[in-house]
């Protein structure tokens, strides 16, 4: 926990530097972050201490010992095997409450952090927000302090429209400037345009093309008030939403409204494209008539040049504007595939953190008895490549789920089922005293193998006795008459003898013993 923790700190580093935080608000930080490294954490731990305490046991031949008192290795596990289902059910339950509500704490502390030092919150690259209303890109930031910014694009909304962008001001150079003890920020931007959209109330002709204000500045300053800057509560509550936040009670109904919101989306999607395209509109009076008309061979002909020529420009402004449509859409729904395998994904993990429990104790434990060997040597770095395998498939597998190449239960599940077989085959080999590979029988069969070749060795090495009448019997025949003589010798009542002069015979001739037995 400890090594997650530290890795957790230079993760967000840039978020708690340089902004004079007292350090009960970085513990309070640390705290909430704590509980959503224990899906990490956990199965990591149960492997180290199965692997270290089992391969202890056996490394001082305390298995050997209860094995002599007729206390078998699954009797010997089962108190612990109570305590990992024990542990299981309480990881489930503290992935589906505890993990949800740190989260949404923590993403309210780190809202409230970076609103402690605005010229902090501001990052290169990026759209940053300071308060409300205001989100603010710049390509660089310079000064001992930052103040100084360069390509700045800010995006302000009003009050009266509060989800929408209304403002957009993009300036070249800017400066932040503040006095001692003010609550105002004063941004000072230089060489820019300012563009406003127009909000009209009446139905007119003009409000359905969007009018605006476009001016430039050389210079414009822009106020922003830090009153709830300085006075800045760290605890207070944001309206925060995301997969992680969600309980399984309330993860299955929000699946279900995305999914159904998602389905609704294309239907009412496609049967726009249909109408646009003139797929879902009732044949019109010329499309009858040309029915009935033989004499035209292409809808254009019913029309003269003019016409037609404006009719195909309408046809390819049509089709552009579709393709464009289409290639927006597709961006879209791959945003909200992603957001509904991601909410999928939550689910799944909730149940994979209990059940990877038990399967990674059935590795370690099983493993440590067969190694024979404790402490924080060799059962560490078993662990670790394990552990290492298991949580890199689940990562691949994820990411794979989120752009939709794979079902979101798989990539939940599939790092737990690979690990299961593995588990089941360790156990059985442990329970009846077999090693991870058997090399004993696995060098058996070489010294099989050369046994067998010195056998055949000193049988071509034993002299053939036959008579006169079994020579030339044996030296009379052809290759086929010799292969029935090695195969049927007992049925003909001919001796072993005249069987491995066949067969040497054969050989004489260059064949082989695969050729032979053949």
């Amino acid at each position: 926990m400890f090594i997650f923790v530290l890795q957790t700190i230079w993760l967000y580093i840039s978020e708690l530097a340089g902004k004079d935080l007292e350090v009960w608000i970085i513990l309070k930080f640390l705290w909430f972050v704590s509980p959503r490294l224990v899906p990490l954490v956990l199965p990591l731990t149960i492997l180290v201490t199965s692997l270290m305490v089992f391969g202890s046991f056996a490394e001082k031949y305390e298995f050997a010992a209860m094995k002599s008192t007729g206390i078998s290795l699954q009797r010997a596990m089962r108190s612990v095997m109570v305590f990992i289902g024990l542990l299981a059910i309480i990881a489930f339950f503290f992935a589906n409450n505890v993990i949800p509500y740190s989260e949404y704490k923590w993403q309210n502390l780190r809202r409230n952090i970076a609103q402690v030092s605005p010229s902090m919150a501001i990052v290169e690259g990026q759209f940053s927000s300071i308060g409300d209303n205001i989100n603010i890109k710049v390509a660089e930031k310079s000064g001992d302090r930052g103040q100084f910014l360069r390509d700045v694009v800010i995006h302000k909304k009003t009050s009266s429209r509060p989800n929408e962008n209304t403002t957009v001001i993009i300036a070249t150079e800017g400066e932040l400037a503040s006095a001692e003890g003010s609550n105002t920020l004063s941004l000072i931007l230089k060489d820019g345009n300012y563009y406003e959209d127009i909000a009209l109330t009446n139905r007119s002709k003009e409000r359905t093309n969007k009018p605006f204000a476009k001016s430039y500045f050389k210079e414009y300053t822009l106020n922003i008030d830090l009153t709830e800057f300085n006075s800045a509560d760290i605890d207070k509550e944001n309206n925060f939403n995301n997969h992680n936040m969600y309980k399984v009670n309330e993860l299955i109904p929000e699946i279900d409204k995305i999914s159904e919101e998602y389905s609704d989306n294309i239907k009412l999607f496609t049967e726009t494209m249909n109408f646009r395209a003139g797929v879902s509109k009732p044949k019109d009076s010329l499309s009858r008539k040309k029915e009935k008309d033989t004499t035209y061979t292409a809808v254009l002909d019913a029309f003269d040049k003019a016409q037609g020529s404006k009719i195909l420009e309408t046809a390819l402004d049509n089709t552009r504007g579709t393709i464009q449509t289409l290639e927006g859409k597709k961006k879209e729904y791959q945003n909200r595939t992603k957001v509904l395998n991601k909410h999928e994904i939550a689910l799944h993990k909730k149940f994979v953190l209990g059940i990877a429990c038990i399967i990674l104790f059935f590795v370690g434990a099983p493993l440590g008895a067969i190694i024979r060997k404790g402490g924080m040597g060799l059962p560490m770095v078993v662990a670790i490549i394990l552990f290492l395998t298991y949580h890199f498939i689940g990562i691949f597998t994820e990411n794979s789920a989120e752009d939709g190449t794979m079902h979101p239960f798989w990539a939940s599940w599939l790092s737990t089922f690979i690990m299961l077989p593995l588990g089941v085959w360790l156990t059985y080999r442990a329970t009846t005293d077999q090693g991870v590979f058997d090399m004993d029988a696995f060098f058996q069969r070489f010294k099989f193998l050369k046994r067998k070749q010195k056998e055949r060795i000193d049988q071509d090495e034993i002299p053939i006795i036959l008579t006169q009448q079994e020579k030339a019997l044996v030296l009379s025949r052809n290759n086929e008459q010799l292969k029935d003589i090695i195969k049927n010798y007992k049925q003909y009542n001919y001796s072993e003898d005249v069987r491995r002069a066949a067969i040497r015979e054969l050989k004489n001739k260059g064949f082989s013993d695969e050729d032979i037995l053949k």
